[in-house]
């Protein structure tokens, strides 16, 4: 009872926070709530820093509720249904991730950038943007201002995959009687929902497709949203043996698999037995859109725990390191779609 109510008043200051930016969210879907939520936090820890009492609060947010969010996340999969409409986008899906991964590697080492950016931005531009990014997070315990730093580069290419994509596949060629290839390209290429979605529909509007290219394009970001579980466990794995060669210590087996992962697979896997015997989806509805409202809370607590001013002097070359990974990743995505021959 004492734990809880020492969090109380830095939750409260993170809801404070939270809710006014999940509302600009709405208005706003290309910027999102949670990028609203870390530029608010970033802006009050300007002028005021946690006290004593705020301290403990904040901390749990950032950590426990972020963890909490991407498990509830696991009630928007029904397995079944991606696994099924997925295989086509799979092996795109496989390539662009390790493109990520590697260019995010190789600038680490090329240019000496802080590792934990590094994989945040490598994961967070292959897979699903801030869900991934939060996942990872925790499995590598990465502190508040590098979550920070990364969310704001995703954000930053987000927007312009958005606003940019849909011209671009103008411009390439796309087929404009179906969504099915560029849906592909927006879901493989564009790593966070909201922007994804806004890609999609842009190019639906544009052609009169209906919701065509948004219903593929989803579907295929779903898939990529799995590949949370694999990756996780594997930088779980290497952080604990790197850990265990450091001290000398004997790895155990919670160090090395993030729990919270394991509670993510068991939500996805409710959902898909669930709507299997004939519930109906809308009925997870409620629990994903938690999901979504517990990430912009706890990114108003890592907003509180950011230096803002030493973000800006800090910020070259994670943002460029943000660019090679989303170049790489689209480039691949192309090049793949026309060895498949969705595109010309």
């Amino acid at each position: 009872m004492q734990s809880i109510k020492k969090n109380i008043p830095g939750l409260a200051v993170c809801l404070a926070i939270a809710v006014p930016s999940w509302l600009l969210g709405k208005l706003v879907p290309v910027i999102g709530g949670p990028v609203f939520s870390i530029l608010i936090g970033m802006l009050i820890a300007l002028f005021w820093t946690p006290g004593a009492s705020c301290k403990p609060g904040i901390g749990f947010t950032s950590k426990k509720i972020l963890q909490a969010a991407v498990v509830l996340l696991g009630f928007g999969l029904n397995l079944s249904v991606v696994l099924e409409t997925g295989k086509q986008s799979l092996p795109i899906i496989v390539c662009t991730i390790a493109t990520s991964l590697l260019v995010a590697f190789a600038l680490h080492k090329l240019l000496h950038i802080d590792g934990n950016i590094s994989t945040l931005i490598g994961v967070g531009s292959s897979i699903c943007g801030g869900s991934a990014i939060a996942a990872t997070a925790s499995v590598i315990n990465a502190d508040d201002e590098k979550v920070a730093q990364s969310i704001s580069v995703i954000f930053f290419f987000n927007v312009l995959a958005a606003l940019l994509f849909p011209l671009l596949g103008q411009a390439i060629g796309f087929d404009t009687t179906s969504g099915e290839a560029f849906g592909i390209f927006a879901g493989t290429a564009v790593n966070d929902t909201s922007s994804v979605t806004a890609a999609a529909s842009t190019w639906d509007s544009m052609w009169g497709l209906g919701s065509q290219t948004l219903d593929k394009a989803v579907t295929v970001k779903l898939t990529r949203t799995l590949a949370i579980i694999p990756i996780t466990l594997v930088l779980a794995l290497v952080r604990s043996k790197r850990s265990a060669g450091e001290g000398g210590k004997k790895v155990s087996l919670k160090s090395v698999f993030p729990m919270f992962i394991l509670y993510f697979v068991l939500a996805s896997v409710i959902t898909t037995v669930a709507q299997s015997l004939g519930v109906d989806a809308s009925v997870f509805s409620p629990l994903k859109e938690l999901s979504k409202f517990m990430i912009v809370l706890a990114m108003a607590a890592v907003g509180l725990n950011t230096n803002p001013v030493k973000l800006v002097k800090t910020g070259g070359k994670p943002l460029l390191l943000g660019f090679c990974c989303w170049l790489g990743i689209s480039c691949v995505a192309l090049a793949m779609q026309h060895v498949l021959g969705l595109i010309a």
